[in-house]
């Protein structure tokens, strides 16, 4: 094996050993990838579940060995129909998985510090949008890690390059193949989530988020589809288990990453990022912005929480003195909830510091409804579980008081009730 070729690994504790060959440890050893270990996955959640502390760094690790298991599985089961569908050539399959793999691992490299609490603070793109740490990620690719993988040894046997890793993250590919594996970065049942519930749930200490990986893997299916010719799905044999991580997302959302307490430090950390950063959001993902955005990580925001720069929202954070839930509506609001939390609100007065959002839609039916090859047909995952069926949207509102008022507050709530 030539040196440029030579594997390397790493242990996780959530799959094994996972592999890497020279040109992605290049870019894992980039300054920019290794920013990744001083972003925390789930942001303050170590104040609710001690355990969560470890880093989008693991994750991205993990998220590239998921994405290639089942780019594997699905490319030995059905590569004739790969090539008679998308027009592969000799050397097609291990571009793509390379592709697929550089994707996979640089989809989180433009995260914000703390993760996705961070993105409210994140510059408008537009009037009334924002932009995306995905398109930060891109950005990154395209301009920092440009030279490490365009001029990497490797790079001449494939050609491929930084700006079609950018535009595969970012969607922007119209070819039918690109489409096709997409789904395995950003689908119902793709690499991202898999591995995050997983591992998420590990260092949480909660058994929320367990699903069987290697069931899903073991039943991936390809269906055919009107509009790009194929799609990823299940077989018969594998629709339990894709309705068990659609549940297990679920949960995990409800139990972890929508508890009370973790909103509570989520708005905390807006506030401190308010109070720290220049004018009161991050930069834009271009020119130099992106040189001083890719200067803010945990440690530079809990460095100034420590050394007493970020105002009344640091002092909360250090002092572990949060805003207090006192009363929250249904998971799915109705207009009578809206109005009896108005009457609260109205009661509550001054003592209200927050009123906080947790929606979330737990699965998508119908276009992308992940599709289930059965003997007579294929046939869609909501169609066969009466438990995906009846996901509905959630709009829960949560009422949040300092905590000095906590008492109070929920005294007069339940005077209300």
């Amino acid at each position: 094996m030539s040196d440029a070729s030579r594997k390397h690994e790493i242990r996780c504790p959530i799959h094994g050993f996972i592999n890497f060959n020279d040109w992605e440890k290049a870019v894992i050893d980039s300054p920019e990838f290794q920013r990744l270990r001083r972003i925390r996955q789930l942001a303050f959640t170590e104040f609710i579940y001690p355990g969560a502390t470890h880093t989008r760094f693991e994750h991205s690790l993990g998220v590239m060995h998921v994405a290639t298991r089942m780019y594997e599985a699905l490319t030995q089961r059905y590569g004739d129909d790969f090539i008679k569908t998308f027009s592969y050539d000799k050397g097609g399959f291990d571009r793509d998985c390379q592709l697929l793999r550089f994707a996979a691992l640089l989809h989180d490299v433009g995260h914000g510090p703390l993760s996705h609490a961070s993105e409210d603070l994140m510059p408008f793109k537009a009037p009334g949008q924002r932009y995306k740490h995905e398109q930060y990620s891109a950005a990154i690719v395209r301009s920092k890690l440009r030279a490490t993988i365009d001029q990497h040894p490797l790079s001449e046997n494939s050609n491929l390059k930084a700006d079609e890793i950018a535009d595969f993250l970012e969607g922007k590919s119209t070819s039918k193949r690109r489409v096709f594996w997409r789904e395995l970065l950003d689908g119902q049942m793709d690499a991202d989530r898999a591995d995050y519930l997983l591992r998420d749930s590990h260092h949480a200490g909660v058994a929320y988020g367990h699903y069987d990986l290697d069931r899903i893997i073991a039943t991936l299916a390809v269906v055919p589809d009107e509009g790009n010719g194929l799609r990823v799905g299940v077989r018969k044999g594998g629709w339990h288990a894709a309705e068990s991580l659609v549940i297990a997302r679920y949960m995990m959302f409800t139990q972890v990453y929508f508890h009370q307490t973790r909103v509570a430090f989520n708005f905390l950390l807006r506030n401190i990022l308010k109070a720290i950063l220049p004018g009161g959001l991050f930069p834009s993902p271009e020119g130099a912005g992106l040189d001083q955005y890719l200067q803010w990580d945990d440690w530079s925001v809990l460095g100034a929480v420590a050394g007493g720069c970020a105002g009344e929202a640091g002092r909360q954070l250090r002092e572990r003195d949060h805003p207090r839930n006192v009363y929250q509506t249904n998971e799915v609001t109705t207009q009578d909830d809206i109005k009896k939390l108005d009457a609260i609100q109205s009661a509550l007065g001054e003592r209200v510091v927050a009123v906080e959002s947790a929606g979330k839609s737990w699965y998508k039916i119908g276009t992308s409804d992940i599709p289930v090859a059965m003997p007579d047909g294929v046939q869609p995952l909501s169609d066969l579980s009466s438990i995906v069926k009846n996901m509905r949207e959630t709009n829960q509102q949560l009422v949040f008081v300092r905590s000095q008022d906590a008492n109070e507050a929920r005294a007069i709530v339940e005077r209300m009730k």
